[in-house]
């Protein structure tokens, strides 16, 4: 009987040790819609070395890049039913979700990308991704999209008058909607997989989006004319789904948040530089460039200026407390 009773014991210890070792392990399952040649796509490679390096293989990290899990749209409902660890969506495509992420459509806030970085990082910043709690996501930080830039294929654009009636894809976003429409634009809200068809096709004559991501999902090759405006800064915001993250341990949690300020530095960097060689590419392929001053910038501004009370109803508070913190 004693014997029994040692080899029960024995065999419940091992038992123990089993589910504890298992308990241990975490999968994070990380989806995001770019191709796997871009900037944030490496920016996730990087995470996944640096988290299954701290942990010491405890957290082993899946990517399923280019819309594998579906559009931004989709992987944000995936995160709040859990079924999607971490990602990283254009911001706009939050504020459905969340309102105050309404904040990123107002044009012209940053005036180069190191204050949009201050200000991000800053306390208005980290305000700013408190606010995806509710609805079941964790702020992990700000990823670079990079400014907003227009292409078409009708005619090259350098004031406001030169968008009357083209059809341009944005984001099912009644501010974006509103934006575009000031100018003489038909807007055109469509999901983001099925953008190079349409200019293709000529069922869109253009869209707008960072250099890096007209060239990676090759955009330019269906258009003539780019304008380098850079009306719109839109970051890639890191979240993740909030029950995954409350559920890791305090220590999983620690090196979740180091990996994500690590990278997000880190793909930063990478974004300004492939941002760099992006229109460098255009350029050489034959569509022809125009680069917006300062006073042409200010037109474009003072029409779109017209949408700021509708982000301001829509974002709250937060609006003016980024707009100021932007010095503007």
């Amino acid at each position: 009987m004693k014997r029994l009773i040692t080899c029960l014991f024995l065999v419940g210890c091992c038992l123990g040790l089993a589910v504890m070792a298992h308990a241990k392990s975490v999968t994070i399952k990380i989806g995001h819609g770019v191709p796997e040649t871009a900037s944030l796509h490496k920016g996730f490679v990087k995470f996944k070395e640096i988290v299954e390096a701290k942990s010491n293989g405890e957290m082993k990290v899946q990517i399923f890049p280019n819309q594998q899990l579906g559009g931004d749209r989709e992987l944000i409902e995936a995160l709040q039913l859990n079924n999607v660890s971490i990602t990283a969506v254009s911001a706009n495509n939050i504020a459905p979700f969340v309102p105050q992420f309404f904040v990123f459509d107002l044009f012209y806030l940053f005036g180069d990308a190191e204050t949009a970085y201050k200000v991000l990082d800053a306390e208005v910043g980290k305000k700013l991704l408190s606010y995806l709690e509710p609805a079941g996501i964790k702020g992990l930080g700000q990823m670079e999209n990079g400014f907003r830039n227009l292409t078409n294929s009708k005619r090259a654009v350098a004031k406001p008058e030169d968008l009357t009636g083209i059809k341009i894809r944005v984001a099912e976003n009644p501010v974006q909607i509103a934006a575009w429409k000031s100018l003489g634009a038909n807007p055109t809200p469509m999901a983001w997989g099925e953008i190079f068809t349409a200019l293709q096709q000529r069922t869109l004559d253009g869209q707008e989006t960072s250099l890096e991501l007209i060239v990676s999902n090759r955009f330019y090759e269906a258009q003539k004319f780019l304008t380098v405006s850079e009306h719109l800064y839109m970051p890639f915001t890191l979240i993740a789904s909030l029950d995954f993250y409350e559920a890791l341990s305090p220590a999983h949690r620690a090196i979740i948040d180091d990996a994500s300020a690590e990278v997000v530095a880190y793909q930063r960097a990478e974004a300004q530089k492939v941002a760099k060689s992006a229109l460098e590419t255009i350029a050489k392929s034959g569509v022809q460039v125009t680069v917006l001053t300062a006073e042409q910038k200010k037109a474009f501004r003072v029409k779109m200026a017209e949408t700021y009370p509708l982000v301001r109803d829509r974002a709250g508070a937060i609006c003016d407390e980024l707009i100021k913190a932007a010095g503007q």
